[in-house]
């Protein structure tokens, strides 16, 4: 764990978190998923390499910030696909992406210890309401969390500040009472800390951390964050 030299000291009472790169896995979640719908609709991608095919959905995706229609409205004209349409493709991945969810490291272990020492838990994502719920469900996390925000059911997107202010009214705390962990250095850092909340990065390979108040390599730190934190509270 890292410290930001005069990072912020207060006595937390609840965790919120990110979604995609930081709970959930996202890179390995959707070469997995790549992969398996290359093999399910082998009838009509035979014909591209596998490696052509994962790669260039892995490009086309851009770490999730385009959405799937375009992305196989592409491959569809790029591959000439025939016989299955882009819209097919398309539920397709709704349908079965959250069986390719992979989450990080000591995630079950994280959320069990924190719910057992009474910190009010929570998520902040971007996305589109069933289908990031499925992959929290996915995840076997759901039921540690005291509330869930996902951008399409809340009509607001992160960075607004407005979404991580709904969550703390929410969860009953104030910001100055809570951490955020993310991994996107302006959607969950910058935000956080602008609505005066203690900023967490997951490091990530793709960003820099920027004025995170603490970095953690592995979720597994988290706690021992907490613990030092209230000590110097």
């Amino acid at each position: 764990m890292e410290e930001k030299e005069g990072a912020k000291c207060f006595m937390i009472k609840a965790v919120l978190f990110d979604l995609d790169g930081t709970l959930l896995n996202r890179d390995e979640s959707v070469l997995r998923f790549a992969d398996r719908q290359y093999e399910r609709l082998k009838k009509w991608t035979g014909h591209i390499p596998k490696d052509t095919y994962i790669n260039r959905f892995i490009v086309l995706d851009a770490k999730g910030y385009v959405w799937k229609d375009k992305v196989y409205r592409q491959l569809v004209e790029e591959f000439c696909l025939t016989g299955i349409t882009s819209q097919e493709l398309l539920q397709d991945y709704l349908d079965e992406f959250s069986y390719s969810c992979v989450p990080f490291p000591n995630v079950k272990e994280m959320l069990e210890e924190l719910a057992a020492a009474g910190y009010r838990l929570g998520i902040i994502t971007n996305g589109f309401g069933k289908f990031q719920m499925g992959n929290i469900e996915a995840l076997r996390i759901r039921g540690y969390f005291d509330a869930i925000l996902i951008s399409e059911w809340e009509g607001v997107r992160k960075p607004d500040p407005a979404i991580f202010l709904r969550a703390l009214q929410r969860m009953d705390t104030a910001s100055n009472q809570s951490i955020f962990v993310g991994d996107h250095p302006q959607n969950d850092i910058a935000a956080a800390s602008h609505v005066g909340m203690v900023s967490v990065w997951k490091e990530n390979a793709q960003w820099s951390g920027g004025i995170a108040d603490y970095t953690v390599t592995d979720l597994g730190e988290i706690p021992n964050l907490l613990h030092d934190l209230k000590n110097n509270s």
